[in-house]
């Protein structure tokens, strides 16, 4: 019977913590949230008031006295206790509530996906943060996402032959080289994610029409007609925003010709990672990867051509998953199964 109950009360969780959207993994369960990464909280205090899906919604809507922030910068925690309460959310939200959260046994394990690049001292801050937030003492695992995001994919990770796996997520673009359930080579830009895309949408568009628009717009603009290569057939978009001349609201229309030369810098720092982590490539791996080519994962790897840029400029086969959103969640989750080794070696990587 307590078997049974330690089961229910303490599942094993994965959670992918990323910039703009943070996935949950419920071992036996699989992904079973998907929120953005946004906490509402008090002004002039850290009260929270919403997370994820509702705080999002306070984006540039909110009072002077509601605040909605991001606390995951560039895949790294920029405010440690609003990380602490989002992560506190996610595990509440996907466990029952745990009514002998003082025994040991009821608090979960957890497996965490953090940045190829990050210090040691970001990684405890995460562990430290997940502890705090409800997680077990000890038992909080970090795996690197490419990684997680090669295994979420399906991609041979263990044989001894090399997989490059591109994730491109809100915060970072991160590229690895794999092989024999190590990467190899790994490369980590921090300006080259999703959020950099939305940001170089917002200065387009303010220093050619004069209007200041929202990084919700921005986003917006980016899914509907961003691109890296040119389209078959190009599109057009209507955008919405405060002119900054007049101060009054206004439309106009924007093509997806516009928007792929906005994106031009987050798309070649892509680029440049995928082409220096390459050039650091041996030879073996090198030709194994000519026949296996890359794979691309993370959200932001949905903007269109992307794939197609980046098979231009490698050469290689460039292939996109099929569902890149969920790839580091599901990564976690399979990675959930071998707690015990992780427990024996304390990190995966």
């Amino acid at each position: 019977m307590f078997g049974k109950l330690k089961s229910l009360f303490a599942a094993d969780i994965g959670i992918d913590l990323g910039t703009a959207n943070s996935l949950v993994y419920v071992k036996d369960h699989g992904i079973v949230l998907n929120e953005p990464s946004v906490v509402a909280i008090q002004a002039g205090s850290k009260r929270v008031l919403a997370v994820g899906k509702e705080a999002q919604r306070m984006l540039g809507r909110t009072p002077g006295n509601i605040v909605a922030i991001r606390p995951m910068k560039s895949g790294v925690i920029a405010d440690f206790d609003i990380t602490e309460s989002m992560i506190a959310y996610f595990i509440n939200k996907v466990c029952p509530k745990r009514l002998w959260s003082g025994m040991k046994w009821a608090k979960p394990r957890m497996v965490i996906a953090v940045p190829s690049g990050i210090t040691e001292v970001e990684k405890r801050a995460v562990e430290d943060a997940a502890e705090r937030a409800g997680a077990a003492k000890g038992k909080v695992f970090l795996i690197e996402e490419p990684m997680a995001a090669a295994i979420g994919v399906g991609l041979p990770v263990s044989e001894p032959a090399g997989s490059m796996i591109v994730d491109i997520g809100g915060g970072t673009c991160e590229v690895a080289i794999i092989s024999l359930a190590g990467i190899v080579h790994s490369y980590s830009a921090r300006a080259a994610g999703g959020d950099a895309m939305d940001q170089c949408i917002m200065k387009y568009v303010s220093r050619v029409y004069n209007l200041l628009i929202g990084e919700r717009m921005a986003e917006q603009i980016k899914i509907e007609i961003g691109s890296a290569f040119p389209l078959e057939e190009e599109k057009k978009f209507e955008i919405k925003g405060r002119d900054i001349v007049a101060g009054l609201p206004k439309t106009l229309t924007i093509t997806s010709e516009e928007i792929r030369d906005a994106l031009k810098d987050p798309v070649g720092q892509i680029v440049d990672a995928v082409r220096s982590t390459l050039d650091k490539c041996e030879p073996e791996l090198a030709a194994d990867l000519v026949d296996r080519g890359v794979v691309l994962s993370g959200g932001s790897a949905q903007l269109r051509g992307l794939d197609r840029l980046l098979a231009a400029q490698t050469g290689l086969p460039v292939i996109l998953a099929d569902d890149p959103l969920s790839a580091v969640a599901e990564g976690t989750g399979q990675v959930l199964n071998e707690l015990d080794v992780l427990a024996r070696n304390k990190r995966y990587s």
